[in-house]
């Protein structure tokens, strides 16, 4: 796993992580040329086209992100519509990419984690970076991300973490926030709170749901479109659960595409109720799950599809720690700590 550790004003943090991780940026720019010329039958300069309809959005709005995106195309050496189509790779697809993840949040009297399984195509892999960003006064920020993408899933200095999960929901927003760039504001927040209420003013520009938590507070799961947001709670035992479809009402017609999406949502449910305290140990153990394999919590590559859980993820918001295994969590693979 390349870690790429990034410091400075946005342009030098972006620049940074360009130069450092040149390989994954280019990387993913041929991956999603390719998957985005499969799934929307838009060539690379009709992609470059669409992610710049975000510009002004972004430098009226988000100045320091667009900063740091051009740092990144600097640092890369690629074009600066190249590093925001990463960025809005979910919008150019209409919200509707194949990510196929589990996540889970659970806050009790003293403790507070979140985790995910992250699925992707498995031809992703090599171009997958942990990204470490120092920012003062901002939290500093530790996340699994893509090559050339300035927000994903991790943790901050403050506590707060956040996950993702795709779901399929036509529609795009550009007056509003990027689904990977509402990740990056979550990650810039001191609280689960402040989060909160800044992607409810920003609105997120296409479907998802994210999963934001704090150590204080435990999580809340914001279901989003790209015309409303609605509020996912905890359940009476501080969980939060979620996979790839809506389960609430929303102005847009979303669909699950992934059949499997309701069946690891029930099991996810499942397991956590047979788990008496949280611990590390027992949400590490419950991503192994291959239950209705290959597409299980656990998943796999099967003869339709190149999905399969590409690395795992557990937070523990108190101790500012994460465990990440690499590849599929029952298979062999890469075992680090994030710890901030």
């Amino acid at each position: 796993m390349k870690h790429v550790k990034c410091s400075g004003s946005p342009f030098e943090i972006g620049r940074q992580h360009g130069n450092s991780a040149k390989t994954e940026v280019h990387g993913s720019i041929a991956f999603y040329e390719a998957f985005f010329k499969e799934r929307t039958k838009l060539s690379w300069p009709q992609v470059r086209d669409v992610a710049r309809a975000f510009v002004p959005f972004l430098e009226m709005s988000y100045p320091d992100y667009l900063e740091e995106m051009k740092g990144v195309a600097s640092g890369a050496a690629v074009d600066l519509e190249s590093i925001i189509a990463l960025n809005v790779r979910t919008e150019i697809a209409y919200g509707m990419l194949s990510d196929g993840c589990t996540a889970f949040a659970w806050k009790t009297s003293d403790e507070s984690f979140i985790g995910q399984n992250w699925d992707w195509r498995i031809e992703q892999t090599p171009n997958i970076i942990c990204l470490s960003i120092e920012q003062p006064p901002k939290p500093t920020i530790k996340m699994m991300t893509e090559g050339g993408l300035i927000g994903k899933i991790g943790l901050n200095s403050a506590g707060v973490g956040v996950t993702l999960n795709a779901i399929v929901a036509l529609g795009v927003s550009y007056n509003k926030l990027p689904v990977h760039l509402a990740l990056r504001r979550v990650l810039d927040s001191t609280s689960r709170q402040e989060a909160e209420t800044a992607l409810q003013q920003a609105g997120v520009a296409a479907a998802s749901h994210i999963t934001i938590a704090d150590a204080a507070t435990g999580a809340c799961g914001l279901e989003c479109s790209a015309l409303d947001i609605v509020e996912m709670p905890m359940d009476p035992r501080g969980i939060c659960t979620h996979s790839n479809h809506f389960v609430k009402e929303h102005k847009v017609q979303g669909s699950s595409f992934l059949p499997d999406s309701p069946f690891r949502l029930s099991r996810i449910q499942e397991l956590l109720s047979g788990i008496e305290k949280p611990t590390m140990h027992n949400f590490t153990e419950m991503f192994k799950d291959e239950k209705n394999y290959p597409a299980a919590i656990c998943r796999a590559v099967s003869e339709k599809s190149t999905i399969q859980t590409l690395f795992s993820i557990v937070m523990d918001l108190k101790q500012r720690t994460a465990k990440v295994k690499m590849g599929r969590p029952t298979e062999g693979g890469e075992v680090f700590e994030l710890r901030l």
